[in-house]
């Protein structure tokens, strides 16, 4: 029988390393051999649930790269697989279950991990897209688009540091841009010289190569894509006598000089790189469209900062150049801020109370509903349901009054499944329905549990079902669907998943929380949900 080492079981990572395996890399000429013996062929089901559909390659460390099904929960999945198995695949699944609790938008997500002893394998998120290196191949991105992908990777990275962890492989090749434009980073894979530092440094590279085409040579090794190297080449980045690397605006006209300084900070040796959240809160801030009029893309960025004005994060963090730049920014935005503050509110003082918008006007019909008023700060949940669409006895809908009671010592759990992190393969999961009373905008949802360890994702939806066997498969049916998902949670801390992906457009009144993996506990596994708080905008 296959033995798993999934997602939900405690292992000790070497030297704090996390591995993600990322497919669509091709393999160095370097690469050792693929052993192929007992090699799977399409339509063949692994662990009695993995699909193989299509063989796309093989990675740069050997292993056989499969797109695959996931016919428990209907959706399409990597599979990477090592042959043999037994001990010389315990690194890939040790590493691939630390992988597994890093969970971040940003980063590809890693679902299982299985050793057969005459193979083992690695199932994880698929993603549908192009890497960075293949995208950039065509033609640089704009600056604005540059930005975005450097916050993204920022971000991922910030979530593996939290952990203690390291990436140590962020490069263009594992830099994914899924076809409807996310971006995640993938295949990380540490030695023994990577650290956080050279981690952040890496985003450096990443900017320089989005927005030049070349590759800056940083302490990160580009592996596999080192100039020369086969199809995977990448040029080398220009050079003066002394082997300075010229700047992103010497190479390329239209780089503002606030991104062309920050990218040759992170680049410079003798400058202290930021931490990787500091670094990715800096990009936050950058990454606005680039038709904003505060943003000038053509030359140096046109700020309005006082010399007394506080110094960005970033300053204190190392910043030679970029904090002058980030103060000046702020300053700007503020500014724009007031403004925009003065021109909406030209009418008297009466007009401008936070509750003038709500007040009943003699314009208005009688009856007529008014707008609902924002709110910043916690909102109301007025219902919640369990969810339980594959329901055997509906023992395990009850108390979900206890989520929302500000009480963190007792909640909703489920029970305990024996078999499986999943529910025991039989259900496609379970959650928890919210109702705001009324469409509300909304900052971020926050789930405070009884162990670490859990896998969830947040949908939204329209409409209340009944609680009941019908009424909870026709609520899955509507809410847990790719346009309905808010997505996985942004942080995942020891016992608290926070999810704020939420459009700031939009409002809700209805929310899923649902659960897909289970932690291990008392023999089997089992999750408890102590509490849920939501946050208006």
């Amino acid at each position: 029988m296959p033995s798993s080492t999934g997602p939900s079981i405690d292992t000790i990572t070497e030297g704090g390393r996390v591995t993600q395996v990322g497919e669509g890399q091709e393999a160095d000429e370097s690469a050792p051999p693929v052993m192929t013996f007992g090699a799977p062929t399409a339509g063949e089901i692994l662990a009695e649930r993995y699909e193989l559909v299509e063989h796309i390659n093989n990675d740069s460390a050997g292993r056989l790269v499969w797109r695959g099904v996931d016919v428990v929960l209907r959706r399409p999945v990597a599979v990477v697989l090592r042959y043999p198995g037994g001990d010389s695949a315990t690194e890939m699944l040790q590493a691939a279950v630390a992988a597994s609790r890093v969970i971040h938008p940003n980063l590809v997500g890693v679902y299982d991990a299985i050793d057969e002893a005459d193979r083992a394998y690695v199932v994880r998120e698929w993603v549908d897209g192009q890497s960075l290196r293949e995208l950039v191949t065509e033609e640089p991105l704009d600056p604005a688009r540059a930005t975005a992908v450097g916050n993204a990777v920022a971000s991922a990275l910030a979530a593996v540091h939290a952990t203690g962890m390291v990436h140590g492989n962020v490069h263009p090749g594992t830099v994914m841009i899924s076809d409807d434009g996310r971006v995640v980073l993938a295949d990380a894979r540490t030695d023994g010289d990577d650290s956080q530092e050279s981690d952040v440094r890496a985003v450096g590279g990443v900017l320089y190569f989005a927005l030049t085409g070349y590759w800056p040579h940083t302490e990160v090794p580009l592996r596999g894509a080192t100039a020369g190297h086969g199809r995977a080449a990448i040029p080398d980045a220009v050079r003066d006598a002394g082997g300075a690397i010229a700047a992103p605006r010497q190479v390329r006209a239209g780089v503002p000089a606030y991104l062309d300084d920050l990218t040759m900070d992170l680049l410079d040796a003798e400058i202290a790189p930021p931490p990787s959240d500091v670094l990715a809160a800096e990009l936050a801030r950058l990454d606005v469209p680039a038709d904003e009029h505060f943003l000038d893309n053509t030359g140096p960025l046109r700020f309005a900062a006082e010399a007394e004005d506080e110094p960005s994060p970033l300053a204190a963090a190392g910043g030679r150049k970029v904090a002058i730049g980030i103060a000046g920014l702020l300053a700007v935005a503020l500014v724009g801020l007031l403004v925009g503050i003065s021109a909406l509110g030209g009418g008297d003082d009466r007009d401008r109370r936070p509750d003038a918008a709500s007040a009943p006007t003699a314009s208005a019909p009688v009856g007529e509903a008014t707008p609902v008023p924002a709110v910043v700060g916690p909102l109301t949940i007025r219902d919640a349901k369990i969810i339980d669409p594959d329901s055997r006895d509906r023992q395990e809908v009850r108390d979900a009054e206890k989520v929302f009671d500000t009480k963190l010592d007792e909640g909703w759990e489920t029970q305990t499944y024996r078999d499986h992190a999943n529910f025991g393969n039989f259900k496609r999961g379970m959650g928890i329905w919210i109702d705001l009373g009324e469409p509300r905008s909304v900052k971020s949802l926050k789930v405070e549990l009884s162990a670490r360890g859990a896998s969830a994702q947040l949908y939204t939806g329209a409409k209340e079902h009944p609680s009941s066997d019908a009424g909870d498969e026709a609520l899955y049916k509507e809410y847990v669907t790719k346009k309905n998902a808010i997505g996985e949670p942004l942080e995942n801390g020891d016992t608290t998943m926070t999810f704020n992906a939420f459009d700031p457009n939009a409002k809700y009144r209805y929310l899923l929380f649902w659960l897909t993996e289970l932690p291990p506990s008392d023999g089997g596994y089992k999750i408890g949900v102590q509490e849920i708080t939501v946050q208006g905008s």
